[in-house]
């Protein structure tokens, strides 16, 4: 694979480095930018276009078990000037530029593990670890898609790639008005649930095996009552101990886990039904 040199932090690859990585775009525009061979290595897996990969002098060997296409550019400059570009504060030795995906509700609505969708609706989720870990127990409990309204940071935020464990790279996110959101989901025939901290019916009461959205709101507000209003049924978490609320990504994946487990009890009923395969 061929390697450039560079010593300049006026590199146009590293300009665009230190952009994507401090204002990230959304679905399908611009690019995003990555640390670590792990993380490089997901979005490889996933078939993201990686444009760029950007390894500091010393770690070369960090490249040699990612399968980086022959086209992708990579760039070779002292630890110090990778450094400058990235903004944790124990910078990895390795980054790269990848190509935002471009989800569409078609991805979203189409279930993709299930027979029908389960979605999740993040309504001013503000802070990244929390946006990064819904994603990654939304994928992990079989979640079709993901719907970000105004005020739902970035799931490409650095950070909430990095909560998200590469699931970012694979599961369908798109952002949407309020307006677009909820009209797409009834023309799906979509049933929509919101979940509160007032009176409303236990989750693990409800049934989630059609199918389903799932609002889940900002940590420290909930669901705005102007979203609730779109929502077929609330839903709440019963909590015995003393305790107003939980975080919302632990909300949210109590929740998701609840939907997952009861659609995984449905599949085993529907097979012993069926009976034996002979």
């Amino acid at each position: 694979m061929p390697v450039r040199i560079v010593q300049s932090k006026q590199n146009a690859r590293l300009k665009e480095l230190r952009k994507a990585l401090a204002t990230p775009g959304r679905e399908g525009h611009g690019l995003a930018g990555i640390e670590g061979p792990k993380l490089i290595e997901e979005a490889l897996s996933a078939g993201l276009l990686v444009t760029c990969v950007f390894a500091a002098q010393g770690f070369e060997h960090l490249l040699e078990p990612l399968p980086i296409p022959p086209e992708t550019e990579i760039l070779l400059m002292p630890r110090e000037l990778l450094d400058s570009a990235l903004a944790t504060q124990a910078p990895q030795p390795i980054a790269a530029l990848v190509q935002l995906p471009d989800w569409t509700w078609a991805h979203v609505l189409t279930p993709s593990r299930n027979a029908v969708p389960l979605i999740a609706v993040l309504a001013a989720i503000q802070d990244p670890g929390n946006l990064g870990t819904i994603l990654r127990s939304a994928e992990a409990f079989g979640a079709d898609g993901v719907i970000a309204l105004p005020g739902t940071v970035s799931g490409w935020n650095p950070k909430s790639i990095r909560a998200s464990a590469g699931s970012i790279f694979r599961l369908p996110m798109i952002t949407a008005t309020v307006s677009e959101c909820f009209t797409n989901l009834r023309e799906g025939g979509v049933r929509i649930l919101t979940t509160t901290v007032r009176a409303a019916e236990p989750v693990d009461l409800v049934d989630l095996t059609g199918a389903v959205a799932l609002i889940f709101g900002n940590e420290g507000n909930g669901v705005p009552d102007s979203i609730a209003s779109f929502a077929d049924e609330p839903v709440t978490i019963s909590c015995p101990g003393a305790v107003e609320s939980l975080n919302a990504a632990v909300a949210a994946s109590i929740t998701l886990y609840e939907a997952s487990r009861q659609r995984r009890e449905q599949e085993v009923k529907l097979l012993g039904r069926k009976g034996p395969k002979r």
